[in-house]
């Protein structure tokens, strides 16, 4: 097999190994040959990662060996064809002039994978990537509050909705997906880091197969699988916040911002901001004018932005890190923010510029309400 191959498997599987592991055979990887098949797999009672090569070998077996190691030799093994064989209770891995030889540990004490549950869905790989990206950076740090971890996933027949939040900011998304059976209806709670991390690292094919155990054993367990790759994880046990109740259904005043340039400005004006100050924003009726600092023992920083803004002059506070966040996951070239008042959250979303021809090219910015929300918490101005 070429180095390449080998090394992304083993790469891949590597990213989901503990980095304290409670016993030390699940700080191995596991390596097995079943006809002309290598499965790379790793597993940690939470999260099994699993990818396959296709190799030639002379027979079938399996080995258990130290998998940060073995991920460091592979990816800096010269660019030709790897053998990799047992040599008794070692690995012997030879790669052109290169040869290796690595202790192996005790295959018969490593837990067995959990089996992949029922195929519930499919999604294009690209569109789930996306929208756990969009969603998992609202998602909350704290493992005390294992409920804010998470990425809630709703399934509602030929619709998934992720969700997350951390109590300062909420993310929504929606997206179209393939049901295995029409009229499908379940909700979960993922680990928002292992969902981010597998949507991100499974875009090699055009689809990823989403599994959802319904019952009996493997109750509580997520499947993703995409070309050569599955990974599993334990659900989170924890009721997540009643968000829908969370989003305003109306607004007072809107903005239309040119994300690149408002971004831009943003930045350059919280430079200024100190930790926990917020970034000042002034809506009138063409333009923001973004103000931080103020004091007379720090920085001060103010800059105006262009934006169509409709409703009432409004002036409100965001934390610039928060806000940034939001404005770089709309993904869209302009976005909609909607206002109810100063005090209030207000909700970010992308706005999409058509396609125009020789008949329509005078068509007006579309807005998409459900595909991605973004809501944020105002940070209450001094005075």
């Amino acid at each position: 097999m070429t180095r390449e191959v080998l090394a992304d498997a083993v790469a891949w599987t590597a990213r989901s190994l503990p980095p304290r592991p409670s016993v030390p055979v699940l700080a191995g990887i596991l390596l097995e040959v079943d006809g002309s098949q290598l499965s790379v797999s790793g597993f940690d009672y939470e999260v099994s990662a699993r990818a396959e090569v296709d190799v030639q070998a002379g027979e079938s077996g399996r080995v258990l060996v130290p998998g940060r190691l073995l991920a460091e030799i592979t990816r800096a093994l010269p660019p030709q064809p790897v053998d990799v064989r047992a040599d008794g209770p070692r690995l012997a891995i030879t790669c052109g002039n290169a040869r290796f030889s690595l202790p192996t540990l005790p295959v018969e004490d490593y837990p067995s994978l959990p089996a992949m549950p029922s195929s519930a869905g499919v999604v294009d790989s690209d569109v789930f990537a996306e929208a756990v990206g969009q969603v998992a950076v609202a998602a909350g740090r704290d493992d005390t509050l294992p409920m804010l971890t998470g990425v809630r996933l709703e399934i509602d027949d030929d619709r998934v909705t992720l969700a997350a939040t951390d109590r300062y900011r909420l993310a929504v998304r929606e997206f179209a997906w393939r049901p295995e059976t029409p009229g499908i209806s379940a909700a979960v709670l993922v680990p928002a880091r292992t969902l981010a991390d597998a949507a991100r690292t499974l875009t090699s094919g055009p689809e990823i197969v989403v599994s959802l155990s319904s019952s009996g054993s493997g109750e509580g367990i997520l499947g993703l699988s995409g070309k050569d790759r599955q990974t599993t994880t334990r659900l989170l046990d924890a009721e997540f916040v009643k968000y829908r109740a969370i989003m305003p259904s109306e607004s007072a005043a809107h903005a239309t911002l040119p994300v690149v340039q408002f971004t831009d400005a943003a930045k350059r004006v919280a430079l200024v901001a100190e930790r926990g100050t917020p970034l000042r924003c002034e809506f009138t009726p063409g333009q923001v004018t973004l103000r931080a600092g103020g004091s007379d023992d720090e920085g001060q920083a103010e800059e105006r932005c262009d934006v169509e803004f409709e409703g009432d002059p409004l002036t409100i506070g965001f934390n610039p890190t928060f806000l940034l966040d939001g404005l770089a996951a709309v993904h869209t070239g302009r976005a909609r923010m909607d206002f109810t008042s100063p005090l209030k959250p207000a909700v970010l979303s992308g706005v999409e510029d058509p396609a125009t021809d020789d008949e329509d090219g005078g068509e007006r910015p579309v807005e998409r309400p459900g595909s991605y929300r973004y809501l944020i918490m105002p940070v209450r101005l001094p005075g």
